[in-house]
């Protein structure tokens, strides 16, 4: 299977002849296929997740996704990139408190030109799916951390795009909204969305087909992980 994503020979210096804070990194991601990236703090997994959303820029190596040279890209290149291919959900939300719950998630589809239409009723299915239907018309600073972490994984996956990034998108969730979060990621790789998460949860990892461990900025191995029961994956009512 061709690769989506593709990292040959990744560093990453945040300072001239400092530590790398990722050191020569090759990994592919096909079309359809999820990786979790695991390993103790300051191990360079966010670092690789800005690199391949084109946040940040390597110091050396080549960051190949959908056939384009993404380190190459002019900023607004990497605009429409971002806009167009990448799903992201970030570890401390980001999201406008100036806009209510459907509005945040409804603005990178319709940046993207997904159809009005199709963008509402998608967002709608999502917020009642992780249980926050209610808050629709809600602004974010009235939400629990919680709660604003479920708008950020409905806004990351509402768009039609082709890449879906995600950093601890279960650390402030319960059991239950986890589970919730499995089966979207789930879902979203069987429609040929390539998904990268870092997460610590050996529970949400166990969705991925390939779990990858970096240490000290290097990818020191990678893994089928524990297969989730069927049960976990298919869609069930919220308690």
């Amino acid at each position: 299977m061709d690769a989506l994503i593709e990292l040959s020979e990744v560093t990453k210096r945040y300072a001239a002849g400092g530590v790398p804070a990722l050191d020569h990194v090759s990994l592919a991601v096909a079309a359809g296929e999820a990786v979790a990236v695991m390993g103790p703090s300051g191990s360079g997994k966010s670092t690789l997740l800005n690199l391949v959303a084109g946040l940040d820029k390597p110091s050396g190596g080549t960051i190949t996704v959908s056939g384009q040279r993404v380190e190459m890209l002019s900023e607004t290149r990497l605009a429409r990139y971002r806009r167009r291919q990448v799903g992201m959900i970030f570890q401390f939300f980001n999201l406008l408190d100036d806009l209510t719950v459907a509005d945040n998630v409804l603005l990178p589809a319709q940046l993207a030109g997904t159809p009005r239409r199709r963008a509402r009723a998608r967002c709608t299915e999502l917020l009642d799916q992780l249980g926050i239907g209610r808050y629709r018309n809600t602004y974010p600073g009235r939400l629990s951390g919680g709660e604003r972490q479920r708008v950020a994984i409905a806004r990351a996956v509402v768009g039609e795009r082709r890449l879906l990034l995600a950093d601890e998108p279960s650390g402030a969730l319960d059991s239950v909204t986890g589970e919730e979060v499995m089966r979207l990621l789930h879902n979203a790789c069987k429609q040929g969305v390539a998904a990268v998460v870092v997460t610590h949860d050996a529970q949400l990892a166990s969705w991925a087909d390939r779990v990858v461990f970096l240490r000290d900025g290097r990818l020191v191995d990678q893994t089928a992980p524990p297969r989730t029961p069927e049960s976990l994956l298919t869609p069930g009512p919220r308690q």
